[in-house]
């Protein structure tokens, strides 16, 4: 084997850790970004929509939830899994969140806790992406506390009745095939599938966002909304569910934000070294020097972090809390190191000729989407101590 071309992006020679294929699915989906994505990013982030064509594209490359084998998954390691969401998140977390919604979520909500039936009814047009999936768990009065929610599925001979509101929750509005969390009549929590065109189902797009412009975030009402009873997921059972689908999304996230680092980084260096001032390169400063060296450094130990974390999640080892402190460090690593880049940029850098200024206000999202960084914190600190800090 020829040694190892150390990069900056790849300083401790993290790809003699990856296999074959796991080079070839990122690989893969960075042809995809750079040949279908990118023209797309700025007109779509300034009008603030997804380019909704894509995500038959990516169904086709295979890119929701690539760690599962059955009904037209890829049939991946969480590595590669992993190495895929930094690849669309280099591109934009609104790309990213867009795989994390419909394949972490919906896809292995109704893998995880549906039926032979159920599987066979939704996932191949979920998996295709020819179908639009969401996942709703929070609430208005309720984000990091889901265990309070008050959205309640009242059982009816042989349907259920839902009642309650829901908010913050991905492609709500337009989704074929909504995974829901109600409280059932024993006040368990259960899940329960809405399909497009339910009687007593209404949603409504938020507006007016700053950050991840290019997805479409809704909060939506049940009056009475009528289901089958088929619809419930019958081996979801407990708050316990839905933070088993969160753990996917937030492996995908540890990943995904080292791509946005990564341009950040890039971005910034190109410019520092044109970039000229007092008759050279600011590249060729030492506190412009020091900003670019944290960015590399951070970003290595983020990498190593997350191949951990996934080599872990593919031997079945790992714990609630790891996911917590990849997902709390990489994210914090990833604004950071937008902060630094637009540092470097200038006045340039808050314009969208580059693209870290969109990073940076995407990632204020993602820092406190999938659990906030605090209580991620508040996660680890009862691991390692024992002791809880919530209250009740």
């Amino acid at each position: 084997m020829e040694p190892h071309r150390m990069t900056s992006l790849d300083y401790y020679a993290i790809e003699e850790l990856l296999t074959d294929d796991e080079r070839a699915a990122r690989d893969r989906t960075r042809r995809f970004v750079q040949e279908e994505v990118l023209k797309e990013i700025v007109p779509c982030h300034r009008a603030g929509k997804f380019p909704e064509h894509l995500r038959a594209r990516m169904g086709a490359l295979r890119l929701f939830a690539p760690f599962l084998k059955e009904h037209g998954c890829a049939g991946l390691s969480y590595t590669a899994y992993g190495l895929i969401m930094q690849e669309l998140e280099r591109a934009d977390s609104g790309l990213r969140s867009e795989a994390s919604v419909q394949g972490a979520l919906a896809i292995y909500a109704i893998h995880s806790f549906g039926t032979p039936e159920q599987h066979g009814r939704w996932l191949p047009g979920l998996v295709s992406g020819e179908r639009v999936g969401c996942f709703a768990l929070t609430e208005h009065g309720h984000g990091s506390d889901p265990g309070g929610m008050e959205t309640h599925a009242r059982r009816d001979g042989a349907h259920y009745i839902l009642n309650g509101s829901k908010r913050w929750i991905g492609n709500a509005s337009i989704a074929d095939v909504k995974v829901i969390w109600a409280k059932d009549d024993d006040g368990r929590v259960g899940g329960f599938i809405v399909e497009k065109n339910a009687p007593g189902f209404c949603a409504q797009d938020i507006e007016g966002k700053f950050s991840l412009r290019m997805s479409r975030t809704s909060e939506c009402w049940f009056e009475n909304c009528r289901i089958p009873a088929e619809n419930r997921l019958p081996r979801a059972s407990g708050l316990r569910a839905p933070l088993s689908c969160l753990s996917q999304a937030r492996v995908g996230v540890a990943w995904g934000v080292i791509g946005a680092a990564m341009d950040c980084y890039e971005t910034a260096l190109a410019y520092a070294k044109k970039r000229e001032q007092f008759g050279r390169p600011i590249a060729g400063f030492q506190l412009v020097q020091e900003k670019l060296v944290w960015m590399v450094q951070e970003i290595t130990k983020a990498q190593l972090l997350a191949l951990r974390l996934t080599r872990m999640m593919e031997a079945g080892t790992v714990l609630p809390a790891q996911i917590s402190l990849a997902k709390r460090n990489n994210v914090w690593m990833a604004l950071e190191c937008a902060r630094k880049a637009r540092d470097i940029l200038g006045a340039v850098g808050i314009t969208d000729r580059y693209s870290v200024i969109r990073h940076l206000m995407n990632l204020e999202t993602v820092y406190t989407y999938e659990g906030t960084h605090d209580i991620h914190t508040l996660v680890v600190g009862h691991d390692i101590t024992g002791i809880s800090a919530f209250g009740g």
